[in-house]
């Protein structure tokens, strides 16, 4: 999911009474897990989702009032009671939101936050919420990574820390998790949200033809950070690829060295011909990449795995490492179609294959082989 805070910071100017919403427990059967969270604003829903239909309605109708009063507070849904079955399939379970009705009182946090990111440094947002007797809520937040140590209140208790280093050193995006802390004669409680920040995931596309500007659009759809790398200056453009993060033109294969391939990178190699796939495949051989993919029919594949093979560029363990052909077996035609197979093994390897496992349903991707079109 695209990072909520750096879209507030982003838009903060022409927002309206921003305000933002996130799951922070569930039981039962839920539309959203903890941590999912959406920005308010305007009205309206600006990004994100704390679970759709009627409990992201009720949710809308409670932040137009928090944003309004800038008091903040938790909401609990019963959604088997609290939801009418006559507005729409109720899927059972309790779910917990807080609101935050003034995040911008956090900007600078938030700007700490851009800053790793930006550095490509994950870290632990936390989220104190304190309710007192009256009920209310008050919210403070902080920042953590391997090197940025926040000056945290004595408030804070020393239970928490073990747990954000175990989330540093993991950086597992889904690892969400809450304490809650008893305040001994005081009459409230303290909750501590700790969230995983993580940077986006690299998706580095060789190739800025048709494939490669339809798969631009997808990965930045689907929150990989994109980088498209073309020799030819008018394809690699930001007119013809208004979706990439980065363009570089530059001979491929020299840009693919220069590429940095570790975990969380994910390479699509769809360039305009046998050679460019060459040089771009070779110095992704044996690297850390998550995922190296390549198009091809699968004569062309079986010719470039010999190639590969019998000059000593790859051991057959390793070529068994490359997705060729590339995507997921839809039987697709159009380059849009072969765009989304090549989308949804993307996401498939990244949401369930933690490590880079070949899939063996492979199919081919490409239309004709060994195709000549420029732009392909």
């Amino acid at each position: 999911m695209k990072n909520i805070y750096l879209t507030l910071l982003k838009m903060a100017p022409a927002l309206t009474c921003p305000v933002i919403a996130t799951v922070t427990g569930t039981v039962g059967s839920t539309p959203q897990k903890p941590g999912s969270s959406a920005l308010f604003g305007n009205d309206g829903l600006i990004t994100g989702t704390v679970g759709g239909g009627v409990v992201e309605g009720k949710v809308q109708k409670f932040a137009k009032i928090c944003g309004r009063t800038k008091e903040s507070g938790y909401f609990h849904f019963e959604l088997d009671k609290d939801i009418s079955e006559s507005e729409e399939a109720i899927c059972g379970g309790r779910i917990s939101i807080l609101i935050d009705a003034d995040p911008l009182k956090h900007e600078s946090v938030f700007k700490e936050v851009e800053k790793s990111l930006a550095e490509r440094e994950p870290g632990v947002l936390i989220t104190k919420v304190t309710v007192n007797k009256e009920r209310t809520v008050q919210i403070a937040r902080y920042w953590m990574t391997g090197s940025n140590k926040p000056d945290l209140p004595a408030s804070i208790p020393e239970k928490i820390k073990p747990a954000i280093t175990d989330m540093l050193s993991s950086a597992n995006p889904d690892d969400y998790r809450q304490v809650e802390i008893l305040i001994p004669g005081q009459g409230y409680s303290e909750d501590f949200y700790l969230e995983p920040v993580i940077p986006l995931p690299k998706l580095v596309i060789a190739g800025a033809g048709h494939i490669g500007k339809a798969l631009s659009y997808l990965g930045k759809m689907l929150d990989f950070e994109v980088t498209v790398i073309d020799d030819r200056r008018e394809y690699a453009n930001n007119d013809n690829i208004p979706y990439a993060d980065h363009l570089v033109v530059k001979n491929i294969g020299e840009a693919m060295v220069e590429i940095e391939k570790v975990a969380d990178t994910y390479i699509v190699i769809v360039t305009r011909g046998h050679k460019d796939d060459a040089g771009a495949l070779k110095p992704c051989i044996g690297s850390g990449a998550a995922y190296t993919g390549m198009i091809g029919s699968k004569g062309k594949v079986a010719k470039m795995h010999s190639e590969f093979i019998r000059m000593g560029w790859a051991t057959e363990e390793q070529w068994s490492r490359i997705y060729a052909p590339i995507g997921l077996d839809i039987k697709s035609k159009t380059v849009e179609e072969i765009a989304v197979s090549i989308a949804a093994q993307l996401v498939l390897v990244k949401n369930g294959l933690r490590q880079p496992v070949k899939i063996t349903t492979p199919h081919n991707t490409r239309r004709s082989p060994d195709t000549s079109d420029p732009k392909k």
